[in-house]
């Protein structure tokens, strides 16, 4: 039987997150809710008639078995499952509908909202009376009759509204609740008037909002009302629950709720504008803070939160304008706050207030001062000076606030407390962890998200404040992601080494991780004293220790092989207390010490020693002879700011922790990035790194989408040389459809390319239409100018040389027209958005406008960006095959060590490539010196190699050049003149064609000095690195002056941001593959790798290609994932803003029928001719009936998907069926490169490869696929035929995200065979364009026996051929399994007969004879860990969520 299956431990971590809830309890047959579904919404009519909603039905089988069980999330999933909303709730709708219904629609619609399914499409196609609904859902939000949950579902509808704002539906109705219509509501008339007098739009607005009410009618009128007191209503209600003495626990939530919309308001610019200035006239925070709820030690929650809505309501930024304030200017305005206190102070209180009005600032703007100089005042006094200062001192009678002075004197402190910075915050947080820090409430709050209650952390939204909002943003958030990461890996080290108290009573660990060691303690070697101005030492160093006699030799070797900077962790670890001990009245520890850490600090490797004290140079040593080595010694830097006060501590005579520490946990290089990650986010956060300014607006989500395209800029390039993306005449008129092309003046008729285009831009009349003062978001800009007819140039390419290798590198890519829209745009100054779908080439289109930079702007820079290094190296392997330089491409990183070329173009291999180049080169000149007879060293360096072209080469040539413009020459004294004959005697002969005339000859004669030049430019450009002789100054050299095209992932850029601007690096352009599986902050580093010039980003383009409509991002955890949308990448923003997008539309991948399955999803996508004309595309799969087939798989062994542990989901049935069609095929010839498999669960490809190695990986006729992963980790690939696994029998699980389901579908090219359950995936109505195409054919698996890979059956030929010559259907997995049995004992006794050899049965039995259970799970043990390394490496994979 297979080897039995382990739990890989951060699979099963990520796995974990899935919150699973079945939607059917044992099965759909036996759910009442199913049952209810059939009845009413889900019955087979091929009527399309309307949906009647009984209200009785609604209230008895719907909402009041819900509300039995408190609208359990479990059962509102259940009915979403059964598609409630878009099949009966919403179609059955009216204005009628009870309030029953109503709530309904929201409960389920914030189940579609939590589980990031579509949402607002619902209800696009009738506007009207979604307008209705969420007019009656407003007004509920104000009903008191109204159980507290009910009205948190309500409120979270509204929240998931404001968060939708680019919906223009959801917009409609949001904008008026934020208009500048609520400053009706501000405490007085005179405030309003002096807040409308600051800015001349505020009036204007103000304004335009009265006309439209004196001009509406009454019922209009009255709408108008409810919208701009909605909001404010919605606060003092909010009030009421806070003061209330008898708040349930279902208060609380709400007014956790209520806190999270308010912080949601004040983070976008556009909800802002005049929702800040209420707010803050109501003292919100000043009643938040002094409320019972506030106050109550078991709500910690409710204040975390107040301290985010804290941090946006006094955001640093002018709310009508969106210009951020300096800290100058910020602290300037706080100057004035307390300026204009004072004035009052002295005005009306001169006898109390003398002191506080001649007082300096720095001694009133803390809290504890300014409250001692306001004790002098009366109860009375307090509430003048309040409304003195334009500060509320009374609120509405139905209000549970009393402002009274307790109550005003907390509004007074909090106006005029100062407050630290967003940037202070940052700069005060540590990027290094501690147990502190790692196991703080708030951070373990994100652990247990389940979508019921807010969190206390920023979200990304769909606009920022300003780009300091956005960076400290994606600081908080990235830094709880890696401590979260950070915290998983150590608990699950600890619980490997099962720590325990020995006799001694000391702590010893009887487990194993090759990821721990057991250390004595540090030992500190040196503290160096503190810089000037700050106060902690500048460095800690110390030497661990580490018995590294007992490890493994790869483990060691993993030991040894730190680099420089590498974080380890230091953990002082006490074995846990008896819980019996607790629980007879023993203090009860806190997560950290149940685990048994006391302490944890972080430190960085500065070099690895051996026991001699020697830097080890060579790492995979085994042992140098002297037998296993026992001592490796780790010099580290310890965290100063902590070891400051660690020492602090042991000045007041506690313990010191360094003398407790006895363990030390590492982990594997790629997961252990994050404090240089992290601290590149926190320098820009710091730094006011502005954006390029044509790009500001449209990055924060304001003004104009369109606003950066190229068409929008004023620096728009009149006249471009496209060089050879153009292959011909006729493929220029094609790429350019609804456009005059017409040859320039100085060429007639059409001719070849190289083409040099000329937009001829023609003024389009100006259309009349009514003056709007109003501008709308998606109301579609007026262009300017439309370029309708384009001249086309040519010139002739220039001559390089005789040699072959002289001949351009010619692009041979035939691009569409959508294709051509790109490299146009990309090539052009400003912002490229590139929506590539599977198979359509956005590689090519990004190496073709790398190319037309290239060669357009030779001046110019050019950053290349990916979010995997195969990403990068597939994007550099094709700029390769392009006429560019490789001494001008660099990459940085790893990753070139995969890559598919002769040339090495790492940094430090682009330094040994340009001293190969140079021995090369250099013997070129010794073969020049002899041509002209000169004696000496010529090539001995690049300086003598320079000095002989002066003294020789240029005046020979100069010569030459003086016979060839002489008025009298012929063809045969230019020939005779020339000078390098001897030197080309080795290119193709003759040099000169006898028959040429003079011209020609000049051109054949100035190919040859371009190449002779050449040799003598590369070794000028070589010449640097013979001065410089350090690799750090060559490699530094090199990316700053002499690449111009640099390639490294966004990690990298990440990692070393700081390092890379502070060699004064300056680029022009970023272009960016695989743009929308890269996290937004990890978009917005490369644009910032520079230090600006003249207060300026000097960036010129930015070509962002990618698919939104695959995998986003991977956020491991579940909480900043989807609450904190930490997931959201800068491209998928940028589509939901409505910045134009270049969609290319003809994909070139796979047969048109299986592009088919997933090409709905997106605009007009068609199959270029390739795929209807080449062979293998017509050409049937050999031995099948179908080129695509979804099997169906039913129990096996009576069982379906299974969990041998809790969230490893496995399914045995399909993984044998994916193992029997692979044997099946490679029986029948079909190369085992070609074949994929994939799952949807990355416990599922764990028994997909034990199956494998049991069957087929010791039997040459069968090998190993060419790989076994899952759907998440293989997107960017492809292969001929893909085996996919669907795992799922009881629901469907994480594919209900399309985006999951669209890259699994197209990744085969030619042969797709999906395994899975019908009756669970047919049904989703997310799916369901998919399944209805793949479920058109059987779902048993249709066989052609009879013939072998590969087919010369034709696809057309079988079109409407009910059953073909040999067709033989298979049941099941168990007769599949016989069948594949049968073939390969024929293929075995056919072999040995071959072989001369007598006939032997086969060891492996069929799939129905194994007795013996595949997929049990181990679930401790070091061998775990071993069969985890590969997987720790990797990152989430597949998921669900609940």
């Amino acid at each position: 039987m297979p080897p039995r299956t382990r739990v890989k431990g951060k699979e099963k971590e990520q796995e974990k997150q899935e919150q699973e809830v079945q939607t059917v309890p044992g099965g759909l047959d036996e759910s009442a809710f199913a049952q209810l579904a059939r009845t009413h919404w889900l019955k087979p009519s091929k009527k399309t008639t309307k949906v009647k909603v009984k209200p009785d039905v609604l209230k008895t089988e719907i909402w009041d078995v819900l509300e039995k069980d408190d609208f359990k999330f479990s059962d509102l999933l259940s009915l979403e499952n059964l598609h409630i909303l878009e099949s009966y709730l919403w179609p059955g709708y009216t204005e009628d509908s009870n309030n029953h219904h109503v709530i309904l629609i929201v409960l389920i619609t914030n189940v579609k909202a939590r589980e990031h399914l579509q949402t607002w499409g619902i209800f696009v196609d009738n506007a009207v009376e979604f307008s209705g609904l969420f007019r009656r859902i407003l007004s509920m939000t104000l009903d008191l009759t109204l159980s507290a949950n009910i009205r948190t579902h309500l409120l979270s509808f509204i929240i998931s509204a404001f968060q939708s704002l680019d919906n223009g539906i959801v917009r409609k109705e949001c904008a008026p609740l934020v208009s500048i219509s609520i400053w009706h509501n501000l405490s007085s008339e005179g405030k309003r008037e002096r807040r409308l007098d600051q800015s001349v739009q505020l009036r204007k607005a103000w304004r335009a909002a009265a006309k439209r009410y004196d001009a509406a009618d009454d019922v209009v009128k009255a709408r108008l009302r409810f919208e701009r007191s909605w909001l404010f209503t919605l606060v003092l209600d909010f009030f009421n629950q806070l003061f209330n003495e008898k708040s349930k626990a279902d208060n609380v939530i709400y007014c956790e709720r209520f806190i999270e919309f308010l912080s949601d308001l004040q983070s976008q610019l556009p909800t802002r504008r005049y929702v800040n200035t209420l707010l803050q006239d109501l003292n919100v925070l000043s009643a938040i803070r002094m409320s019972p709820a506030f106050n109550d030690e078991d709500n910690g929650l409710l204040r975390d939160l107040y301290s985010l809505l804290k941090h946006y309501t006094h955001f640093p930024i002018d709310d009508y304008t969106g210009i951020q304030h300096s800290r100058t200017e910020a602290y300037e305005r706080h100057c004035a706050t307390l300026a204009s206190l004072q004035r009052v102070a002295l005005k009306h209180f001169k006898d109390k207030l003398t002191v506080l009005a001649l007082s300096n600032y720095g001694s009133i703007d803390r809290r504890s001062e300014l409250e001692d100089h306001l004790r002098a005042l009366t109860d009375e006094e307090i509430s003048e000076l309040c409304n003195l200062l334009d500060l509320r001192n009374s609120y509405p009678a139905s209000t549970k606030i009393v402002a009274d002075r307790q109550f005003l004197t907390e509004v007074l402190l909090s106006s005029h407390e100062k407050r630290k910075t967003f940037q202070e915050t940052a700069r005060d947080l540590s990027v290094l962890p501690t147990e502190l820090t790692l196991f703080e409430p708030a951070l373990l709050r994100n652990d247990n998200y389940d979508g019921s209650q807010p969190l206390a952390i920023p979200k990304l939204n769909l606009q920022y404040l300003t780009v300091g909002d956005f960076l400290w943003r994606s600081f908080i958030l990235h830094r709880c992601e890696s401590f979260y990461e950070i915290r998983k890996h150590v608990e699950d080290v600890i619980k490997r080494l099962r720590p325990t108290v020995g006799r001694n009573g000391q702590t010893g660990f009887d487990g194993f991780s090759k990821l721990a060691l057991p250390i004595s303690g540090p030992a500190i070697m040196e503290v160096v004293p503190a810089l000037v101005g700050d106060d902690k030492p500048s460095a800690v160093r110390a030497e661990i220790t580490l018995d590294v006699s007992r490890l493994a030799d790869n483990v060691r070797a993993e030991w040894e092989s730190f680099r420089q900077d590498d974080v380890i962790f230091l953990l002082a670890v006490q074995a846990p207390d008896d819980p019996k001990a607790l629980a007879n009245g023993g203090i009860t520890p806190s997560d950290a010490h149940k685990l048994g850490i006391k302490y944890l600090r972080a430190a960085e490797v500065t070099q690895v020693l051996d026991d001699k004290g020697r830097v080890l140079k060579y790492q995979g040593n085994l042992s140098n002879g002297h037998g296993r080595p026992r001592i490796r010694r780790l010099q580290v830097k310890l965290d100063a700011a902590m070891y400051k006060e660690d020492m602090e501590r042991v000045g007041q005579g506690k313990p010191n922790i360094y003398e407790t520490i006895n363990l030390v946990v590492r982990r594997r290089g790629r997961e252990n990035n994050f404090k240089p990650v992290l601290e590149s986010i926190r320098s820009l956060t710091l730094s006011d790194v502005p954006l390029a300014s044509w790009l500001h607006e449209v990055f924060l989500g304001y003004g104009d989408p369109a606003g950066a395209t190229y068409t929008h800029l004023s620096n728009r390039i009149k006249q471009v040389d496209y060089r050879d993306t153009f292959l011909d005449w006729q493929h220029l008129i094609e790429s350019l459809p609804g456009k005059t092309v017409e040859p320039s003046g100085d060429v007639d008729g059409s001719f070849g390319p190289p083409y040099v285009l000329q937009n001829v831009e023609r003024i389009a009349e100006a259309v009349p239409t009514k003056p709007s003062k109003k501008r709308r978001r998606d109301a579609e800009p007026a262009a300017k100018v439309e370029p309708d007819a384009v001249e086309v140039g040519t010139y002739k390419s220039p001559n390089n040389g005789p040699y072959p290798t002289d001949a351009p590198k010619l692009n041979h890519v035939r691009f569409t027209p959508a294709q051509v829209d790109g490299i146009i745009s990309g090539t052009q100054p400003g912002l490229t958005v590139i929506v590539g779908p599977p198979g359509t080439g956005k590689t090519d289109v990004a190496t073709q406008i790398i190319n037309n930079i290239y060669h357009n702007f030779p001046n110019q820079r050019t950053l290349l960006i990916a979010h995997s290094n195969q990403a990068l190296n597939q994007l550099f392997q094709k700029i390769v095959a392009l006429d560019i330089d490789e001494r001008h491409l660099l990459r940085l990183g790893h990753g070139e060590e995969e890559l598919d070329t002769e040339a090495n173009f790492s940094k430090h291999g682009r330094v040994e490539s340009f001293l190969e180049n140079r021995g090369s080169y250099l013997y070129e000149v010794n073969r020049l010196a002899a041509n002209f007879g000169a004696p000496g060293a010529h090539g001995d360096s690049a300086e003598t190699a320079g000095y002989f072209n002066l003294v020789y080469v240029e005046p020979a040539w100069t010569r030459f050049e003086e016979v060839a413009k002489a008025s009298d020459s012929t063809p045969e004294s230019i020939m005779e003149a020339f000078p390098f004959y001897n030197y080309f005697s080795n290119a193709p002969q003759p040099l000169f064609p006898p028959d040429a005339d003079k011209e020609t000859i000049i051109d054949i004669a100035n190919g040859c000095y371009r190449h002779v030049s050449k040799i003598f430019t590369e070794l000028a450009d070589v010449r640097p690195f013979e001065i410089l002789h350090r690799d750090r100054d060559r490699s530094n050299f090199l990316l700053t002056n002499e690449a111009r095209i640099i390639a490294m992932t966004s990690t990298h850029a990440a990692m070393r941001r700081q390092e890379i601007a502070g060699l004064g690096f300056h680029y022009d352009n970023v272009i960016m593959e695989e743009a929308a599986q890269i996290t937004e902050i990890e978009n917005f580093i490369p644009l910032a790798l520079q230090k600006p010039k003249n207060g300026e980003m000097p960036l010129q383009r930015v070509v962002l290609c990618g698919d939104h409509f695959q995998n986003s991002p991977v956020i491991q955890n579940l909480a900043f994932r989807q609450y904190a949308n930490l997931e959201q990448s800068l491209f998928s923003r940028l589509v939901r803003l409505g910045v134009p997008t270049i969609d290319l539309d003809q994909q070139g991948r796979a047969r048109p029928s299986i592009a088919s399955l997933y090409s709905w999803r997106y605009k007009n996508l068609g199959n270029l001719p390739v795929v209807s004309t080449e062979m293998e595309y017509l050409t049937a799969n050999a031995g099948f009936k179908y080129d695509y087939q979804f099997i169906q798989v039913e129990d096996y062994k009576s069982k379906g998907e299974n969990e041998p542990t809790p969230h490893f989901i496995q399914n045995l049935g399909e993984a044998e069926y994916a193992v029997a069609i692979f044997q099946y095929m490679r029986l029948l010839g079909y190369p085992a490169s070609k074949i994929s498999i994939l799952a949807t669960y990355a416990g599922q490809r764990a028994l997909i490869k034990d199956v494998l190695a049991h069957r087929c990986a010791k039997n040459p006729i069968f090998g190993l696929p060419k790989i076994v992963t899952t759907v998440d980790k293989y997107q960017g690939e492809q292969n001929d035929y893909v085996i996919l696994s669907l795992t799922r029998t009881s629901r469907v699980g994480y594919l209900r995200d399309i985006r999951r389901l669209t890259v699994a579908l197209s990744r085969a090219r030619l042969g797709l065979y999906i395994l899975g359950r019908r009756e669970v995936f047919e049904s989703c109505y997310e799916l369901k364009q998919a399944f209805d195409i793949l479920l058109a054919r059987p779902d048993k698996l249709q066989l052609v026996t009879g013939e072998l890979f590969p087919s010369q059956r034709l696809l057309s030929d079988e079109e409407g051929v009910e059953e073909l010559p040999g067709q033989a259907q298979m049941e099941n997995v168990e007769h599949l399994g016989k069948y594949v049995f049968d073939m390969t004992n024929s293929k075995v006794q056919q072999l040995r007969a071959e072989r001369g050899l007598p006939e032997a049965e086969l060891s492996i039995m069929p799939i129905e004879e194994e007795d013996e259970e595949v997929g049990f799970v181990e679930q401790e043990g070091e061998v775990e860990e071993d069969v985890d390394e590969a997987i720790m490496q990797e990152d989430f994979e597949a998921e669900e969520e609940s």
